[in-house]
């Protein structure tokens, strides 16, 4: 089996050019399948570090499938590709707390997204292929569907109970079957078997409220030449006027809207007071500051401006809306992994830490990946001391999440980020070699955690003892909140 050509590394191949020679390598009558992934762009923040990770593996955008190898052979060159391709979509924190030699996957969220971008490419190979490089081609999108189907995310978010109404979510049901899609309560359960690719949603957009539907108010009119309002803000203020309009043609919709909105932002004084001292409650302050700020550039300004529009008694809301497809004037949803009959199907919230889902979404997930606390060492370095240290041992910016998401939680890092450890032995001057005894090497180790655990304990005295609390009883945002603080307890 030859091993894959390093040709030219992720970065600097035009787009036409990349795109003519998948399609040429594919059809062209070769004995080999030429696959490329898109380049690494370098006005990526990560590029450096993802390009360094890359040579270090000796991988590129390159891979070569000879049409009569084996299976076994495809799938070892496709391991190659995925490889990449999970380089290519790491982000900040997998970059940091993943080693240089993690060759396992990295995340759901990178191993979804390096999967998929790996199944569009070889499916676009496809469209032109030969008979021989037609059967190696759909050898490795077959593998890539059973990966992707053997990939199995676990709900792990605890949601807040909201009260229903179950007459309105009924009468909302019946609206969006008569205009959409079949839906199930405030969820969306798959009515059949839904495979990676298939749309598993799709709106038209004259059922979205979209900046389309916008331009055509009277409000967009009135807001237009105001220069500190964005067009997200005037959807906001559409939709808030909009919900109390009678003849409204999303009048079942807005009806079936909780009468309140159980996310951070509303949390009362009791969770509040709970939360003292966690990186939430700054993150809630913030937050609030910053709507209040916004709130007071507007009004009561908007309401002498324009009585006609903006009644002074309207009371916001928040509404989520997504971008119309132009060419196809509906909105899409493609699964980007099975979902089964009878299964709830899921919409990703995005790369936050639980502070954030629970400011603006009122949830807190289990063992997620990006909750993480920033460690701000205090470490000085002498200028020459600090020219020798790597890149690696250099930065200053370091955090620590659970280890229980590490995979590695003995020695040397202890489920630690790598990087953190190597900064400390650094700084400490715990220097070591294929020379170093063993009991040197113990002692660096034993340095190292002394280090972290002087910074660790003031965070633990800072969150107090855990609450003797009746959460049994708690109001809803008591319960979060101590389930946040709990979660802080356990990550150092």
């Amino acid at each position: 089996m030859p091993k894959p050509q390093s040709g030219r590394r992720l970065s600097g191949i035009p787009a036409a050019t990349m795109a003519a020679a998948e399609l040429a390598a594919a059809g062209g009558g070769g004995d080999m399948v030429v696959v490329r992934l898109p380049p690494l762009s370098e006005e990526d923040p990560l590029f450096q570090d993802k390009k360094r990770i890359l040579d270090r593996r000796n991988l590129s955008c390159l891979f070569q499938v000879p049409i009569s190898c084996s299976a076994a052979d495809a799938f070892k060159v496709l391991d190659e590709m995925i490889q990449a391709a999970r380089i290519a979509h790491m982000d900040e924190l997998e970059l940091y707390f993943a080693g240089d030699d993690d060759f396992q996957p990295l995340s759901a969220r990178n191993e979804l997204e390096s999967l998929n971008l790996l199944l569009k490419i070889l499916n676009t190979l496809r469209l032109t292929a030969n008979d021989g490089a037609m059967g190696v081609l759909q050898v490795l999108c077959d593998e890539i569907l059973i990966r992707l189907r053997s990939l199995e995310l676990e709900d792990n978010g605890q949601m807040v109970v909201q009260i229903r109404n179950q007459d309105m979510e009924d009468s909302l049901l019946k609206w969006g079957e008569q205009h959409v899609f079949e839906g199930a309560g405030r969820g969306m359960v798959a009515s059949e078997n839904i495979d990676v690719g298939d749309i598993a949603l799709e709106i038209p957009e004259s059922s979205i409220i979209s900046e389309e539907l916008l331009c055509q108010s009277d409000m967009f009119i009135a807001l237009k030449d105001l220069d500190s309002i964005t067009t997200e803000t005037m959807l906001l203020l559409w939709s808030i006027r909009e919900r109390y309009n009678p003849s409204s043609k999303f009048k079942i919709y807005f009806e079936a809207l909780p009468a309140n909105f159980n996310t951070g932002l509303s949390f009362g004084i009791d969770a509040l007071a709970a939360l003292d001292g966690t990186l939430l409650f700054d993150e809630l302050m913030q937050a609030r500051q910053h709507l209040r700020q916004q709130y007071d550039e507007l009004f009561p300004m908007l309401c002498i401006k324009f009585p006609d529009i903006f009644k002074q008694d309207v009371s916001p809301h928040i509404l989520n809306y997504g971008r119309v497809d132009k060419a196809a004037r509906s909105l899409k949803f493609p699964l980007s992994r099975p979902c089964k009959e009878g299964e709830q199907c899921f919409l990703s919230y995005g790369k936050h830490p639980g502070s954030h889902l629970i400011t603006f979404y009122g949830f807190l997930p289990r063992d997620n990946p990006y909750d993480v606390i920033p460690l701000d060492l205090d470490t000085s370095v002498d200028e020459e001391d600090s020219s020798s240290l790597s890149v690696t041992t250099s930065q200053t910016s370091h955090m620590v999440r659970g280890t229980w998401l590490s995979r590695l939680r003995g020695p040397p890092t202890y489920g630690l980020p790598h990087r953190l450890v190597s900064h400390l032995h650094a700084i400490l001057g715990c220097s070591q070699n294929e020379s170093t005894s063993e009991a040197d090497i113990k002692e660096d180790d034993r340095m190292v955690l002394e280090t972290l655990l002087s910074i660790f304990t003031p965070m633990l005295e800072g969150l107090g003892e855990p609450d003797d609390f009746d959460r049994e009883n708690a109001c809803w945002d008591v319960k979060l909140a101590l389930d946040y603080k709990d979660l802080q307890r356990r990550i150092p």
